[in-house]
């Protein structure tokens, strides 16, 4: 078994990373405290799926607590529940992962417990028929079904009626011609509706294999008993290795694209999106993110002060910027509502704002910015919990928690010029798409 340690920012010890002969890699943090955190987390997300199994990834985390050949559904959450844990899963483009947030109890009873139940859970669901649900038309209004493909697809529904989801669908499918990214994680509900129990359980085996699994333990603890004890209750058994992934990323657009949807609403949305650097490229991915903070993050912001609090006409009742990062790529995003009949001015001035980050940046933006990332890292640190998910991030995402080690340092080395070079890089117009929402019947 191989053993790494990286120098993780603020923690008092470093993080030891063992990856075992079937690549299942188990990582230690040590953080002071009665609170332990217990996570894996799993290389597979819509990055995997196609147009025929789009949302498998998410109906398999929600299935994923439906009982094992030694607990039964509901089991696993109502004991550790019962000792005050948090339990819970999250899907994304890149990953999938489940963790438990608890008091470590007395002489580890809890800790202890949640991790044969957490490795239990990760290494043995059962997923039978009676608790997915039977396959349905999705178009028969006559279904009362509860089961979770039911509760899936009533999620998926609830989504589909939210303005900025129906903003940001358009704008992502815009931005990828072929990348798995295009698709929108949550699924359909046609696909869920039909998806078999041997397509999930097949996908399972496919995925969940160890080389593609990291489990993340955070806490006060002796490193050498736990680690003795993840390794005894992490039975992979016979497991395939997954499939080689080669996708190559998409280009950004070369021409501006522009969207235009209509909805029952009151109000406009708009979202300018742009194609930008992978995970690992952390100098480009930390300018972006110093980008995103001086144009458009919090009250001092560029885009607020100049078109919200300075501005003559109320065009805009919100508007930001955000920069999310993948392993295939990032996504910096400008998003604003606004009122319908100021629709092409307001694309006009959000335009002009992003062009002025080219011409000039100023030393105090840049400081603030550094400030901002800097304490954002630090605050990632304060519980078991942020810290299992910054590890987790740069395990499966980034494939490199050393770089953790780098953020602070490059940060502190970018300068304007870099800002204002990178900015002229990743945010020219004529590679953005531009997606509106309007009010059905507007005539604007």
């Amino acid at each position: 078994m191989k053993e790494t340690s990286v120098k993780y920012p603020f923690l008092t010890r470093d993080v030891k990373i063992y990856e075992q002969d079937n690549g299942h890699k188990i990582v230690l943090a040590y953080k002071e405290g009665g609170m332990v955190n217990v996570s894996s987390w799993v290389k597979t997300g819509s990055i995997n799926e196609n147009d025929k199994n789009n949302g498998i990834s998410h109906f398999l985390e929600h299935l994923m607590f439906k009982g094992t050949h030694k607990h039964k559904a509901g089991e696993f959450d109502h004991i550790l529940e019962s000792r005050g844990a948090i339990v819970n899963a999250a899907t994304w483009k890149d990953y999938t992962f489940y963790y438990v947030t608890l008091p470590k109890g007395e002489n580890n009873e809890n800790f202890n417990l949640a991790i044969e139940l957490h490795a239990d859970m990760m290494t043995d669901p059962v997923i039978p028929d009676y608790e997915m649900g039977a396959p349905f038309d999705v178009t028969d209004k006559n279904i009362t079904d509860k089961r979770e493909r039911h509760v899936v697809i009533e999620e998926i529904r609830m989504r589909q009626d939210q303005p900025w989801t129906k903003v940001y669908n358009a704008t992502n499918h815009a931005m990828y011609t072929s990348h798995p990214y295009k698709r929108d994680v949550i699924g359909t509900p046609e696909i869920i509706s039909q998806v078999s129990q041997e397509e999930v359980m097949n996908y399972y085996r496919t995925f969940y294999s160890p080389k593609n699994v990291t489990t993340i333990i955070v806490g006060e603890f002796d490193f050498d008993k736990v680690l003795d004890k993840v390794l005894k209750e992490f039975n992979w058994g016979e497991r395939p290795e997954p499939p080689a992934r080669n996708l190559q990323p998409d280009l950004p657009v070369s021409k501006t694209v522009y969207v235009e949807n209509e909805a029952n609403i009151n109000s406009s949305f708009m979202m300018f999106g742009y194609l930008g650097v992978p995970a690992r490229d952390l100098r480009n991915l930390i300018m972006l993110e110093m980008l995103s903070v001086i144009l458009g993050e919090g009250s001092s912001s560029r885009l607020y002060r100049n078109l919200i609090e300075n501005s003559k006409e109320r065009i805009f009742n919100v508007i930001d910027a955000e920069n999310y990062a993948f392993r295939d790529g990032s996504n910096f995003f400008v998003q604003a509502n606004f009122k319908p009949e100021y629709k092409d001015k307001a694309i006009e001035l959000v335009k002009n704002e992003i062009e002025k980050l080219k011409e000039n940046i100023t030393e105090q933006e840049l400081k603030k910015a550094q400030k901002k990332l800097k304490s954002r890292f630090a605050c990632e640190v304060e519980t078991v919990s942020e810290i299992g998910e910054s590890i987790g991030y740069y395990m499966t995402v980034c494939d490199d928690l050393a770089l953790a080690e780098e953020y602070i340092p490059i940060c502190e080395k970018i300068t304007t010029h870099d800002l204002q070079e990178a900015a002229k890089k990743y945010l020219d117009i004529n590679n953005a798409v531009i997606s509106i929402l309007s009010p059905k019947n507007s005539d604007n």
